[in-house]
């Protein structure tokens, strides 16, 4: 019997590789070492060190979350699929899986004099997930794998929303060489905007 749905298995693969990146997050958590602790106070010192790492946790968890709500929004969308849609799809997945790394880096260095080549590379990631974000999208328009009408003109919209993401990041990107720290507190907050837009649009 020919499968119904020819995204499925493509579906399936994709939130196995978000799965795999927001659980490694956690990794980049880095316990305070025991031979360091000899006090309580101690402790309570070491775990405000990794705080900063824990807040990037937290926004690298949400900018995940996010982008796999709106992933499975958008296969709902199509009943079809391409080449280009498959390979387009890969390269969103491959800047997914690779945002572990610098949010580490984020963790780490955001607090320091030397945190400009951490932010610079955060939100660089976040530029190229972008650019992923609207080759999926233009695959699926440019190839009519909507479902119908309406359906196409959500893809549309995503996929202008994908273009103000290029934007954003680059420039945040840029700017951080200046201003790391700054361009740091406007990413944590630009995602918290998505999460308020994502939430009010799914609810309507």
């Amino acid at each position: 019997m020919a499968e119904t749905n020819p995204n499925a298995r493509l579906e399936a693969f994709s939130d196995g590789v978000f799965a795999i990146a927001i659980t490694l997050l956690v990794l980049e958590i880095k316990l305070p070492p025991e031979e360091s602790i000899t006090t309580t106070r101690d402790f309570w010192v070491a775990l405000l060190g990794i705080l900063p790492s824990i807040v990037t946790f937290l926004l690298s968890f949400t900018i995940i979350l996010i982008t796999w709500v709106n992933h499975h929004a958008a296969f709902q969308l199509i009943h079809k699929s391409s080449g280009a849609f498959i390979y387009a799809n890969g390269f969103l997945l491959l800047a997914v899986v690779f945002l572990p790394l610098p949010t580490g880096l984020l963790g780490e260095y955001v607090l320091t004099n030397h945190a400009a080549p951490a932010v610079v590379l955060f939100d660089g990631v976040q530029a190229v997930q972008a650019c992923g974000w609207v080759l999926v999208m233009r695959a699926a328009i440019r190839n009519g794998l909507a479902r119908n009408e309406s359906c196409m003109v959500q893809l549309r919209e995503s996929l202008k929303f994908g273009y103000y993401g290029v934007a954003i990041y680059s420039t945040c990107a840029i700017a951080a060489f200046w201003f790391p720290l700054l361009i740091a507190i406007a990413t944590t907050i630009i995602w918290a905007g998505w999460l308020i837009v994502g939430t009010t649009i799914r609810r309507e």
